[in-house]
């Protein structure tokens, strides 16, 4: 299967490569050949001479190896897919046209793989390189090319032929597209009334519906059949961190990886469109292009971008509707993200800012016109001196303020009209730690841990609940919010239950957040008790923070959970957990009060197994949230690294960090069925249904927060480098028929 991987992404570089070939090199007579190369020497392209630096051809040299060289050869004279791009024909092709026209080539088209992926600057010293190959002069002035992004119909792919290359419309191309385009046509715009009560077929959010259950209704797949479950077809992806959640409506898969969007047949993975996003040369790519989920409303997609945006994509072409900043460039550079997941709510795009130890004063949930991208309202995860909770910061001004991450997507109540999100630590505890010279009621660190609840029409807060007081050892309550409806004590309620990394469970009642009950699934030494009536938890003395001494916590700051999400099952009440089993040897290493009004973060961690460790540190857990007991837990060697996906058909699937993909008897925990994926999934498997057939969709490849986090627990369980891939399962044929 991995074999196949590899095959199916050279195939699609190789194709790229060849079609582009075709456009790059039209080659010219052998006179004309000879004119342009004696032009080119002398210093020509259009008739003037470009400026550009020695420095910077050398980057674009070094951009080219990493970007170029696989399809045209290390030194520019070919490779196994594409010829020689120095020398006579390059030259014909461009030796009487402007480097803006080469630019314009290259960023529109280059590399196949990832068409306008790199920045305008990275473009720039890639033209100046192969100007300097080809015996243009340098000068003192950098190449500028490209001011302007490239063109939309060049960067997202269209209905229609693809824009490099002779196209073949011949009639087996012709019913192709049209297969494609009546496919793209029978969308159906997504309206309020549907995300309210979507299809079972569909997956149109982060955990399918507002109330974030991440629970399938769909139950042609079952304990009885799922062992035959099989690869339906797979889907190379953009090279990028994988904890994206796929969407699916009306047979249409689209998906986020590294800086593309793609829109694939759910039955086929044939591909309709792509849209991708140029990205500055300063961002760390990685990292930054992580996005939990996107979302979709009326005929518009929306989703989030490593540059600190967020964009509006036509569902059915791949064009860009509107495109707003939300950080600037500076605060991307730094590490600032939006990171999480859009929800649309009655026409308003929204979601949070994460990594806040650059932003004094801390990060903020905002809200998007749906139809223009203007915002709306913005709301502050860390209070302000005035407002309710604003005195609970040691008495530290705002721009000592720091944390309160949103990186996760929210969870609406229609009948209430609130959104509910969670919200991080405050990275830099000095702040709540260090005796100040100011006057302040209490150290909480408000909003920081917390539940938010906010009128999504205005972005004021309607309550709040803080789980964890002063946070001082990167303990998030930043994770999904499970709006669940259970009887307590006899009497039903309307709860949300959310936990955070230490494993803990609070359930308040959704309508004011008052403190119902707590489940603690014991993997955490922090809290020794919590009070019945107002959930306050008791803080254990031994981790009390001092100045460079080290201590045990568990767990460690990577959490006993993190974002992998929870999958509640509302017909039986069980929650279906993952988890990992850790501790750290954790050190408060106090800073200045320069050091802390730059921001940064003064806690030090070192991840090891906890001290009853057997050697198994993944765990998957059901828990009964009426009963509060176990139902089940299943334990290995492997940390999990997937969110849970519970459906109707009693199955509940979870990932590992071995590859292996499980499928769980969601009343017993025997594992029923298992497949080895190509890399780890990092992400969140959904389920679809398209034509009566069920889906099972999930993404492999790492790259993940976790991925720098638990690999030394196991080092025997090594990740592959690279690649990024959609997997999609099935039952066969005579299954399916007969589970209809």
């Amino acid at each position: 299967m991995g074999d196949s991987s590899t095959i199916l992404h050279v195939r699609y570089l190789a194709v790229g490569c060849s079609a582009l070939t075709l456009a790059l090199l039209a080659v010219a007579p052998p006179s004309a050949q000879a004119s342009a190369q004696t032009r080119a020497q002398a210093g020509f392209f259009n008739g003037a001479p470009p400026s550009f630096t020695n420095d910077q051809a050398a980057h674009g040299k070094a951009l080219y190896q990493s970007n170029c060289q696989m399809c045209h050869g290390p030194d520019l004279s070919g490779g196994q897919f594409g010829p020689a791009i120095e020398g006579a024909a390059f030259q014909a092709q461009w030796g009487n046209q402007s480097p803006d026209s080469l630019f314009s080539f290259i960023s529109t088209n280059m590399p196949p793989t990832g068409p306008g992926s790199l920045s305008n600057a990275a473009y720039s010293a890639i033209d100046a390189y192969l100007l300097q190959a080809n015996g243009v002069g340098g000068g003192s002035a950098e190449l500028v090319t490209g001011q302007e992004p490239p063109p939309q119909s060049a960067r997202a792919a269209r209905r229609g032929p693809p824009s490099w290359g002779p196209p073949n419309y011949d009639a087996k191309y012709k019913a192709a597209i049209a297969r494609e385009g009546a496919l793209l046509d029978r969308l159906t715009p997504v309206t309020d009334a549907t995300l309210r009560d979507p299809s079972d077929a569909d997956w149109l959010m982060y955990r399918r519906t507002y109330n974030s259950l991440g629970y399938s209704p769909l139950r042609q797949i079952n304990q009885s059949n799922v062992k035959d479950l099989r690869m339906a077809w797979t889907w190379p992806l953009h090279i990028g961190p994988d904890e994206i959640t796929p969407l699916v409506h009306d047979g249409i898969l689209f998906i986020k990886s590294g800086d593309a969007i793609q829109a694939l047949n759910g039955a086929t993975g044939n591909l309709l469109w792509q849209y991708v996003r140029p990205l500055p040369d300063s961002l760390n790519h990685g990292r930054a292009a992580v996005a939990k989920s996107m979302a979709i409303y009326q005929d518009t997609l929306y989703a989030p971008t490593a540059d600190g945006h967020v964009i509006a994509l036509d569902d059915k072409s791949g064009k860009v509707l509107w495109d707003h900043q939300i950080l600037t460039p500076a605060e991307t550079a730094q590490g600032v993200r939006v990171d999480g997941g859009p929800i649309v709510v009655k026409g308003k795009v929204i979601m949070g800012v994460s990594f806040s130890t650059p932003l004094k004063g801390g990060c903020f949930i905002f809200a998007l016109d749906a139809r223009n991208g203007n915002e709306l309202w913005r709301f502050h995860t860390i209070a302000r001196p005035g407002q309710p909770g604003g005195d609970s910061w040691n008495g530290a001004p705002v721009d000592q303020r720091f944390g309160g991450s949103v990186w996760t997507a929210g969870s609406y109540d229609p009948a209430l009209n609130l959104v509910y999100f969670g919200t991080g630590n405050t990275y830099d505890t000095a702040t709540l730690l260090m005796p100040q010279p100011y006057q302040g009621k209490s150290n909480d660190g408000l909003y920081t841990e917390s539940t938010v609840a906010l009128n999504p029409d205005t972005g004021k807060l309607v309550w709040y609940y803080q789980h964890m007081q002063r946070d001082v050892w990167d303990l998030d309550w930043v994770f999904e919010q499970s709006l669940i409806n259970l009887p307590v004590d006899g009497k039903p309620k309307h709860l949300l239950v959310t936990g955070g990394k230490i494993a803990v469970f609070d359930a308040l009642d959704r309508n004011d957040g008052k403190y119902e009950f707590s489940k603690d699934a014991g993997l955490q030494n922090v809290v020794v008790a919590i009070d019945p009536k107002t959930g306050r938890k008791t803080i254990n003395p031994a981790l009390k923070p001092e100045a460079g001494k080290t201590k045990l916590l568990c767990p460690h700051g990577g959490g006993a959970r993190s974002w992998p999400a929870t999958s509640y099952d509302p017909a039986t009440h069980i929650l279906y957990v993952p988890l990992v089993e850790s501790c750290a040897n954790f050190t408060w290493i106090p800073r200045d009060a320069a050091q802390t009004a730059a921001g940064g973060m003064d806690m030090h961690f070192v991840l090891r197994p906890r001290p009853d460790s057997d050697g198994n540190f993944g765990r998957v857990e059901a828990i009964n949230l009426e009963t509060r007991k176990i139902v089940w837990t299943d334990r290995q060697r492997a940390p999990t690294a997937s969110a849970m996906l519970a459906t109707a058909g009693g199955i509940a699937f979870n990932g590992a960090r071995d590859r292996w993909f499980r499928a769980y008897d969601s009343a017993t925990g025997k594992v029923l069925w298992k497949a080895r994926l190509d890399a780890v999934p990092s992400s969140t498997p959904i389920s679809y249904s398209i034509d009566g057939t069920e889906y099972i969709a999930v993404v492999a490849g790492g790259g993940g927060a976790d991925e720098s986090t638990w690999p030394i627990l196991t080092p025997e369980i090594r990740d592959p480098p690279g690649g990024t891939m959609l997997w999609i399962f099935k039952l066969p044929q005579q299954d399916v028929a007969a589970g209809q």
